[in-house]
């Protein structure tokens, strides 16, 4: 019962501890580990993330102020032409004074400038700086630096850049400008009227100042634009003016100053504007998210060669842990499991004090179990033996009380030979039946009491049936219970042969088949059904209805008791053919240690029943 209850604990064993430990140690902190890992990532990216737009807005502060620096030195140029040139003079009698005016403000500033230049009201030249003659005919009234400033008086207009077309140059080179233009006052001969004073400003220069903030290669750029969207610095400006490339700058004319989330042509982009004063003017700068990315791949590198350095020591300090977590229980379980071998060591008592405290409860379970088992088996013993005896006691009575009124008979009709021969065969039989309180003898004392039990029989009969023995010899020096076969001569004379006139017969065989010892009891009597012999060992009552009471059932019973389920009679019967009773036991040799072996309720096994016959 012990072996299989702990066989059966160890099919439903679950993998080792210390690898159960370890695992969930593990898991648990890489998770951990990868968790804090993405965690810096996220805050790291964000940080990242917040100082590239942050750096984006310092830059883009720094090139307005110098882009609004440029504008007025460029506004101051116009108003000192203005003020201090054109208003001072006549343009019919102090030309000269304008001329020089306008020569001393371009020299001072010609770094920035491309030309001054200022028109009437029917877009005539009137005046010019640097000195060069016009181009024929270049109807100014139509572009649209004049159109600006005359549709709008009050105010001074950018335009976006352009290729300077209205004077001849005997360089034969183009320069691109931006023109800032504005209504004025001209006096001429003492009247007034309106013109526009030209200022065209190097282009070279807000190009330069761009250039100089787009130096970076992560995908981030800048642009310049104006309120309607039109480009005046972009680094991809001449694919866009052809159609190959487009940029969003006509939403972006529309933001205010700040941060703004966009898509554009698929790309998810930050976008950033700040207002260029005086103009209108947008400088516009573009984050693509992939810029964000770019700048945290070494950060991610890090995070990535921290994590693994920090889930190798962890699997390491898991490993320690849970050996020093595992191995008192590994050896609780190692000395519990030598338990279960059937070995009896001392359970291993260590480590913390659950551990120890479990060990302790183990070890007295086991205690107990031993106790309770040894217990049990006694008992069991005990029953068993109770039961062998009761059965036992149920055979004596009733033949001893036939014979006895037997040997009366004899005597009273004085056949005192007959007589004094049953006495004797009788002191045989109740020998052998006695035994000395043993329950266990060999097969030929068995054999030696079915002689005397049959001899006596046979008298009381009169001979009117035969016995005939045929046991091999062999079988002599084995162990039987005693009493078995008597029960079955009984059985066979009264209900097989004692209703025949001489002609009754009985056979008693014994064999050695195999493990076991085979002893058979076969007549020739009356027989039975198939239904009858299957009834004759299942049911009790047949037994109380005939014969001594005691019966087939009492010498299956005892049989099985000592030897097992797997033993006992086989009856084979045919109506008025006869019948055949045969006894199975295990071939166990007999003598004084087998025999107390089974005298003390022990059934022995396949193997064990293979060891006694080698020895």
């Amino acid at each position: 019962m012990k072996n299989k209850y702990f066989s059966r604990l160890k099919r439903l064993k679950p993998r080792g501890i210390q690898s159960t430990i370890m695992f969930a140690f593990s898991v648990i902190s890489i998770s951990i580990i990868l968790l804090l890992g993405s965690v810096l990532y996220f805050r790291f990216s964000a940080i990242s993330r917040q100082e590239i737009i942050q750096s984006t807005q310092k830059l883009m502060e720094q090139a307005g102020e110098s882009l609004e620096n440029y504008l007025v030195s460029m506004r101051q140029i116009s108003d000192a032409v203005y003020y201090n040139v054109i208003k001072e003079n006549d343009l019919s009698s102090q030309d000269q004074n304008i001329q020089r005016g306008m020569n001393l403000l371009y020299e001072a500033n010609r770094d920035n400038l491309r030309s001054i230049a200022i028109y009437n009201n029917y877009g005539s030249l009137m005046a010019a700086e640097p000195v060069a003659s016009q181009k024929e005919d270049p109807n100014v009234t139509r572009q649209d630096w004049y159109k600006q400033a005359m549709d709008e008086m009050e105010n001074m207009h950018f335009s976006t850049p352009h290729i300077q077309n209205l004077f001849n140059d005997s360089t034969q080179r183009y320069y691109w400008v931006i023109s800032l233009s504005r209504v004025v006052e001209l006096t001429d001969n003492g009247d007034t009227h309106l013109g526009v004073l030209l200022v065209d400003m190097d282009y070279t220069s807000i190009s330069r100042m761009m250039k100089q903030i787009n130096a970076l290669n992560n995908g981030q750029y800048y642009y310049l634009c104006d309120s309607n969207g039109e480009i005046i610095y972009h680094r991809q400006q001449i694919q866009i003016s052809k159609g190959i490339c487009n940029e969003n700058s006509g939403i972006a004319a529309n933001y205010k100053d700040g941060i703004y989330d966009e898509t554009f042509e698929g790309e998810q982009r930050k976008v950033i504007v700040d207002t260029i004063s005086y103009t209108g003017w947008k400088l516009v700068g573009v984050i693509p998210y992939s810029a964000f990315t770019h700048g945290m791949i070494n950060i991610r590198y890090s995070i990535v060669a921290l994590v693994l350095l920090m889930v190798l020591m962890l699997v390491v300090i898991n490993r320690i842990v849970s050996v020093r977590v595992s191995s008192p229980i590994m050896k609780l379980n190692n000395s519990v499991m030598k338990y279960e071998a059937g070995e009896k060591p001392e359970i291993y008592i260590g480590g913390t004090l659950e551990i120890r405290h479990l060990a302790h409860s183990i070890q007295s379970s086991y205690e107990q179990i031993d106790t309770l088992m040894r217990k049990i088996v006694l008992e069991q013993n005990e029953r068993r033996k109770s039961e062998l005896d009761a059965l036992q006691s149920q055979i004596n009575p009733h033949f001893l009380y036939n014979t006895l009124e037997s040997i009366t008979w004899m005597v009273e009709g004085e056949r005192n030979d007959e007589a004094s021969f049953m006495i004797s065969q009788l002191a045989k039989l109740f020998r052998i039946s006695l035994s000395k309180g043993r329950t266990i003898i060999s097969v030929k004392d068995e054999l030696q009491h079915a002689q005397s039990y049959m001899n006596i029989q046979k008298i009381r009969y009169k001979n009117t049936f035969s016995v005939e023995y045929d046991v091999d010899q062999c079988v002599y020096s084995y162990c039987t219970v005693k009493l078995i076969l008597q029960p079955i001569l009984e059985n066979a004379i009264n209900y097989g042969v004692s209703s025949m006139d001489d002609c009754g017969e009985i056979k008693v065989t014994g064999r050695l088949k195999a493990d076991n010892i085979i002893l058979s009891v076969t007549d020739n009597g009356i027989g039975m059904s198939e239904e009858e012999v299957s009834l004759i060992l299942t049911d009790s009552s047949r037994v109380q209805k005939h014969g001594s009471g005691v019966g087939l059932i009492n010498v299956n019973n005892r049989i099985q008791i000592l030897f097992g389920k797997e033993y006992g009679l086989i009856i084979e019967s045919e109506p008025d053919k006869g019948t055949s009773v045969s006894i199975c036991i295990p071939a166990v040799p007999y003598n004084e240690e087998n025999r107390k072996i089974l005298e003390k309720g022990h059934i022995f096994s396949k193997e064990e029943m293979i060891d006694k016959k080698q020895l």
